[in-house]
């Protein structure tokens, strides 16, 4: 179930909140959790049994540490290792498979036989595999308490709003609002207005441009020309962008509507100027969980300039395979891992010296140029895009073999996306609303929210299917 589908609109999210709303507080975790199994169920019917299992070794782990002395250590290696054995098994056994035979000489025919067998991948396991084991390590370092009751450990697991893309939440930032949240009408209509901008960056702009970008994309490698290349890169690092943050903001939104308070996701990346700016900016959530459950657990900064190194090249390394099994997805964290490195050395100073917007261009052009990476099915085929960038295929500057659409919609939706990706417009439109409407500004946002929601609905109404772009990772 998508969140930007009719019968989650219209039907599934009016009736859980209605639910919610009826029953008193002790029922409405109960109420939640089943809301979130059956919204899980709705796309992934078998792997929901795979969600309850994670929730239930994880709730014996934890529990156990109370009672395990010596051996607690042991356990939280049991309860990681089961939790990334899942995620392995299904997000990397095929890939590993694959690898395997090739390394070894093995068949074709027979790596292939067995990678069609292998099960899909759940959709969420990512991101629940991450907070779980978050949740097994604050509580064996002693930062929260076990969870007693296993229905409020399975909500905050698998709670429907952001379950499937995120933000990952700790288990310490939402254990008290667990058992004693407030809800008020002040609090549901910031949700709901933050629901209804999410929406309307999910449809409005990101699958307006990935139109755009799907056809420059899915085009023979070489076939682009370069002007070509250049707008359908541009149009897919700003489609991602808002799908993946219009994502955040519903999740972000859904949860103040029922009393939850989630932590940001993104904070404006593309106005940063360096790359450790961009990923303090970009992902918070999965940044912040890589530097205290990876990073800082392998030294951190305290090394030598070396070891410092090779620690921020696994944790790029595995951030990028994070995001999916393939050759692609490495190279892109370790692109991210080199610029970091290199950021620490005199060129690091080079650039902080440099004028802000020659600092912002420097970021732009190395966020964008490993968007081909994040985005190609393959090495070759990001190797081809990147030669149509540079002008080095058989096309020219403007004609190209690959025919990419360019409607009216597509470039009105890039010049927002483009605007709207800094903090100006918002400014502006706040300095305008205080100005014009004084005390009447809040009453104008609730009718500003209402015409923004209808227009989503139209365009939810007369589109098909469009899953977030992070449901695949």
């Amino acid at each position: 179930m998508v969140f930007s589908s009719p019968i989650f609109l219209f039907g599934f999210l009016p009736i859980v909140l209605l639910l919610s709303l009826l029953v008193g507080r002790s029922a409405q975790n109960g109420i939640l959790l089943a809301a979130s199994l059956l919204f899980y169920a709705w796309g992934e019917p078998v792997f929901v049994f795979l969600l309850l299992l994670s929730i239930g070794v994880n709730f014996v782990v934890a529990r156990a540490f109370s009672r395990g002395g010596a051996q607690r250590a042991s356990l939280l290696g049991i309860g990681v290792g089961f939790n990334l054995l899942l995620l392995v098994s299904f997000k990397y056994g095929a890939f590993l498979l694959e690898n395997t035979f090739g390394l070894f000489g093995g068949s074709v025919e027979g790596a292939s036989s067995m990678i069609e067998r292998w099960p899909e991948l759940p959709i969420g396991i990512s991101f629940y595999t991450f907070q779980a084991i978050s949740y097994l390590v604050d509580v064996y370092r002693g930062q929260c308490r076990p969870q007693r009751s296993f229905l409020d450990l399975g909500l905050y697991i698998s709670m429907f709003p952001q379950l499937i893309a995120g933000p990952i939440v700790r288990y310490s930032e939402i254990e008290d609002q667990l058992a004693n949240r407030k809800r008020s009408l002040e609090g549901f209509n910031a949700g709901a207005s933050r629901f209804v901008r999410g929406l309307a960056k999910k449809v409005l702009i990101a699958d307006t441009l990935a139109v755009v970008a799907d056809a420059s994309f899915g085009g023979a490698p070489g076939g682009l020309s370069v002007s070509m290349a250049w707008l359908g890169l541009i149009c897919y690092g700003f489609q991602l962008y808002y799908d993946f943050s219009g994502y955040s903001d519903m999740a972000i939104g859904m949860g103040k509507m029922f009393g939850f308070r989630f932590p940001e996701n993104f904070n404006f990346p593309y106005t940063a100027r360096s790359v450790r700016e961009f990923w303090k900016r970009w992902h918070m959530t999965l940044s912040r969980w890589f530097r205290d459950y990876l990073y800082i657990p392998l030294g951190g900064n305290r090394n030598s300039s070396g070891r410092v190194g090779f620690n921020l090249l696994i944790v790029f390394a595995l951030c990028g395979l994070w995001h999916g099994a393939s050759w692609g997805f490495l190279v892109w964290g370790l692109y991210y891992g080199c610029f970091l490195l290199l950021e620490r050395t005199v060129w690091g100073r080079f650039v902080s010296s440099l004028p802000k917007l020659v600092q912002h261009g420097y970021l732009l052009g190395i966020v964008f140029f490993g968007w081909v990476f994040f985005r190609s099915e393959t090495l070759a085929d990001a190797g081809g895009y990147f030669r149509s960038l540079v002008g080095a295929g058989n096309e020219g500057l403007t004609k190209g073999a690959v025919s990419v659409p360019l409607e009216y919609e597509a470039i009105l939706a890039l010049v927002v996306a483009i605007s709207f990706s800094t903090k100006y417009p918002t400014q502006l439109g706040e300095a305008l609303s205080r100005a014009s409407f004084g005390r009447w500004r809040s009453y104008v946002g609730y009718v500003g929210t209402l015409v923004l929601l209808v227009i989503c609905m139209s365009a939810v109404a007369s589109s098909t299917y469009s899953p977030f772009l992070y449901f695949r990772f």
